[in-house]
């Protein structure tokens, strides 16, 4: 029997006054998938996203994750559930230092973690895990540097860091690859292409290079819809993508 999908959407919409950002989207991600969902500016990439992490109230429609109906759920059950997510900009404080930003997140993730007495052993297993984050995203360098004094690339990768501190089975990632510079898009890449098959990725971004060598297959949205679904290189030989989205030079 095939296990659940990470995120099964059904006839998913939502409303905002007179626009529809979000209409009637089905929508499965099998467990361990790596899905791309593309579009132009204003499909409804985000708002869908938000939809599955639980930051807006579907107007219509039902969201499950791992089999499990959250569609009523509020985001920070959701995170119960295994989902972690990051944000177009960045969610960082500029004033804590990249190891202290990561010690935090693990510290959250765990279920004392407001605990008011700290155990020495505690605190040497977050200080090790978080040493071991810090280097598994490249940053082992960075560890004492404050975040506001780290660049947009280093920043981004922190963010990778502090969503896998939660140990999650659903990471989300909304336009990672946004402003980096090309090295910077090619360190992205093998981080993800990095992560271990029991993580299911889900990631919106408008650099077609880091979304096909990420991605298994690929959603495509436009005006709130999904129109095609496919492998890479499906959505690389689609006429419909490359009128809606990609432009006659990339055929």
């Amino acid at each position: 029997m095939s296990p659940e999908p990470a995120i099964r959407l059904r006839a998913l919409t939502r409303r905002f006054g007179g626009i529809i950002a979000v209409r009637d989207v089905d929508l499965d991600v099998a467990q361990g998938e790596r899905r791309a969902v593309l579009g132009p500016n204003g499909a409804g990439k985000t708002t869908l996203f938000n939809l599955v992490a639980g930051d807006y109230r579907p107007s219509a429609g039902s969201v499950e994750l791992f089999g499990r109906d959250v569609t009523r759920m509020p985001a920070h059950r959701r995170v119960a559930c295994g989902l972690t997510r990051t944000y177009q900009r960045s969610n960082l404080f500029a004033g804590l230092t990249v190891r202290e930003t990561v010690y935090l997140a693990l510290m959250g993730a765990e279920p004392r973690h407001f605990a008011l007495r700290r155990r020495p052993d505690d605190e040497r297993r977050r200080g090790s895990a978080g040493d071991a984050l810090i280097e598994r995203v490249g940053l082992e360098g960075r560890a004492g540097a404050l975040v506001g004094e780290i660049s947009h690339g280093e920043q981004r990768q922190l963010e990778l860091a502090v969503a896998l501190a939660g140990d999650p089975k659903l990471i989300m990632l909304d336009e990672p690859a946004a402003g980096l510079a090309p090295g910077e898009r090619q360190l992205l890449t093998e981080l993800l292409l990095g992560l271990e098959r029991d993580i299911t990725v889900v990631l919106i971004e408008h650099d077609m290079d880091v979304a096909l060598s990420v991605a298994d297959s690929v959603t495509m949205m436009h005006d709130g819809s999904v129109v095609i679904e496919g492998t890479p290189e499906e959505i690389r030989a689609s006429e419909l993508v490359q009128a809606l989205y990609l432009g006659s030079d990339h055929v």
